[in-house]
């Protein structure tokens, strides 16, 4: 006559996996979450203490970097200037840009603006609208393309370009700070052959 098998839950306390000698898994310990976490970070994230970049004019951001990089970080660093010295007159960079071009090349339209302004159709037309409430611009038919309109300042627009350009020259003078009149020839002759040559 067979032994009853000793199952789990007996009155002796054997389970049948000790009985058969398969040790009992130890459950693993709860790692706290906060440790977790943090290994997490530093796998993706490894520690860069003591490392930062560079200070423009230093490392890559110096003589040492690429020229396209340096102009531009000069570029934007001109921009951010340009916007702190015109707020006081409501005006942004890329408004001023329009202003500038139409007093230069008067008739423009919105589609040529936005080629020497070097922004896009969609900002340009923004700009246009605002300047146009403002009364700092007019438009008039093509004489040959009707649908076409062509875009001049007003009078009230050729003044706020004035009160504009104050302080953009201001900004000039620091840009050419250093430079002697021969060298300012030679960086705006540089300047606008490396447009003409990469826009071909």
């Amino acid at each position: 006559m067979r032994k009853p098998a000793v199952v789990s839950g007996s009155p002796h306390g054997k389970s049948r996996g000790k009985a058969q000698g398969v040790r009992p898994q130890k459950s693993a310990k709860p790692v706290p979450a906060r440790k977790t976490r943090a290994r997490t970070r530093a796998g993706k994230n490894p520690p860069l203490a003591g490392v930062r970049p560079p200070a423009p004019g230093h490392g890559k951001r110096g003589e040492r970097g690429y020229l396209g990089y340096l102009l531009r970080q000069a570029q934007a660093a001109a921009r951010l200037t340009l916007e702190r010295a015109l707020a006081d007159l409501h005006v942004t960079p890329p408004q001023f840009a329009v202003l500038t071009m139409l007093k230069a090349y008067p008739g423009l339209s919105g589609a040529d603006l936005a080629r020497v302004a070097l922004l896009t159709p969609q900002t340009v037309g923004q700009i246009i609208r605002n300047l146009k409430r403002a009364g700092a611009i007019r438009n008039s038919p093509h004489p040959v393309h009707g649908r076409v309109l062509q875009w001049n300042l007003t009078a009230k627009g050729a003044t706020l370009l004035g009160r504009c350009r104050r302080h953009v020259l201001a900004l000039e003078r620091r840009l050419a700070a250093g430079l002697s009149p021969r060298a300012e020839v030679t960086v705006r002759r540089w300047l606008a052959t490396v447009a003409a040559q990469l826009s071909a």
